[in-house]
């Protein structure tokens, strides 16, 4: 098994499957707001406009996307929070 993304241990997971946007993306920001610096979010999101919109709203505010990868019929992304310098 290659691939960095497999050994990453996500410090916390939400699953936001079923979850409209923008609803996902502020419950993902906030998540990201009570964790540590440089820690690992795992987020499970719909197809369609989750994964298209909340990825790229998550780079908007600072953090990292990891990796994001297909899992039956939705996504999980990681994301590493930003540091906040």
């Amino acid at each position: 098994m290659s691939g960095q993304d497999r050994s990453v241990q996500p410090d916390a997971e939400l699953d936001l499957r079923g979850v409209i946007c923008p609803y996902n993306f502020v419950k993902t920001k906030l998540k990201l707001e009570m964790m540590e610096q440089g820690q690992i979010l795992s987020v499970m999101l719909d197809a369609g406009d989750p994964i298209r919109n909340v990825p790229q709203s998550v780079r908007n505010e600072g953090h990292t996307v990891l990796s994001q990868e297909p899992v039956d019929q939705s996504y999980r992304v990681i994301i590493r929070r930003r540091s906040d310098e």
